[in-house]
């Protein structure tokens, strides 16, 4: 099984995110790339895609959305999943809740989004991030979950050797049929965390 995890960070929590999920899953027995989604040429190689982004001022940054506007086609073809990384309040629940991702969904025909929490350093933010966050009531400081992390790796693996194992299956029992007159006929396609980065 062959994954690809691109995401568009803009500050690198979400980026961090991206690899920590990246080897999680290489600790599944998948082959994984991790690939910035302005460097990702085709994804037709790749058996699922998932896609995640900093989310900043409620939402996704452009490298991720264009990613789905160049690949919106091949998509649709695999299972893909989306998560989200946010800056959090002091009620542990996320600052910018992307209300972009719905449309993705729809589009990728993705098969779940998660939201994790993410890292604010106020230091890295320029001036104007500073006074959205502090009038979203955004906290600083790491509360990134990398248990979670982990534990979604093996939710997208199990999901994806369900999906291989389900049509290693239909192609076994419905190859071909061939008929009288010798014409061959084929026979035989949540958002759970409360958690969230400041567009990173």
């Amino acid at each position: 099984m062959r994954i690809l995890v691109s995401a568009a960070s803009r500050h690198g929590s979400t980026a961090e995110i991206a690899t920590a999920l990246g080897a999680a899953l290489r600790d599944r027995g998948a082959l994984v790339d991790v690939v910035e989604p302005h460097d990702v040429g085709d994804v037709t190689d790749y058996d699922a895609v998932v896609l995640g982004s900093a989310v900043y001022r409620g939402r996704w940054l452009r490298p991720a959305r264009e990613f789905v506007d160049a690949h919106v086609a091949e998509l649709r073809r695999r299972p893909v999943f989306l998560f989200s990384s946010g800056p959090i309040a002091d009620q542990d629940w996320p600052v910018n809740n992307p209300y972009d991702v719905f449309n993705v969904r729809h589009r990728t025909g993705a098969r779940e989004h998660r939201m994790f929490a993410g890292k604010l350093d106020p230091e890295a933010l320029s001036v104007g991030e500073r006074m959205h966050v502090r009038m979203s009531g955004g906290r600083a400081g790491d509360f990134r979950d990398w248990d979670a992390v982990g534990g979604w790796a093996g939710t997208i693996v199990e999901a994806v050797s369900d999906r291989e194992a389900a049509s290693d299956s239909e192609a076994v029992s419905g190859r071909e049929v061939v008929s009288d007159d010798d014409t061959v006929s084929p026979t035989g396609a949540s958002d759970d965390a409360r958690t969230g980065e400041q567009g990173r």
